[in-house]
């Protein structure tokens, strides 16, 4: 995936600035697509050439102009064809499992800290998680249609710490 179609998916909505877009960014689709804010706005300049968005500026009295992006037809018709296109599981790369796989030369207890610090970051992304579930999708009405898909999106995140946390409390178990 490219950061464009990260973007237009943000955008397809509804309009916003880049810096709204950034804030969003990391609590939403920054959550599986991480982007520094200067990547965003690097994408956005280059996604008003290519025509998928368009800005219109708000003036602001005291500070400066307002530019909000909103995604073109052309651009949501960029965002169509590459949903429709058949993507392949993203492959584990990750540096715990590398050290994991080693860390038998070095001392145990070296382990067993990046271990409990990983522990520490699955858990509180598991209740950052929890929170958005808790504050977005336990309506008793039913979701829409685009509730739904970003629902989705969110029990993964969920099972994916989940599954990390309990990982590493099994690690930390087998080498204690």
């Amino acid at each position: 995936m490219a950061l464009a179609h990260a973007i237009l998916a943000s955008l397809v909505d509804r309009s916003c600035s880049g810096y709204d877009l950034a804030k969003q960014f990391d609590g939403s689709v920054g959550f599986f697509w991480s982007a520094s804010h200067q990547q965003i706005y690097r994408e956005l300049s280059k996604l008003e050439a290519q025509g998928w968005i368009a800005s219109q500026i708000i003036p602001q009295e005291g500070r400066p102009d307002k530019k909000l992006y909103q995604v073109t037809e052309e651009g949501k018709q960029q965002l169509l064809e590459w949903i429709v296109q058949p993507c392949e599981p993203t492959p584990i790369k990750d540096d715990l499992l590398v050290k994991i796989f080693g860390g038998y030369v070095a001392q145990k207890q070296t382990i067993l800290e990046e271990l409990e610090r990983h522990r520490q970051a699955h858990q509180e992304k598991l209740s950052t998680y929890k929170a958005l579930e808790q504050r977005y999708f336990q309506n008793s009405q039913p979701l829409s249609e685009q509730a739904k898909f970003q629902y989705l999106t969110l029990l993964n995140g969920i099972s994916y710490e989940t599954y990390w946390l309990a990982w590493c409390e099994q690690a930390i178990r087998l080498l204690s």
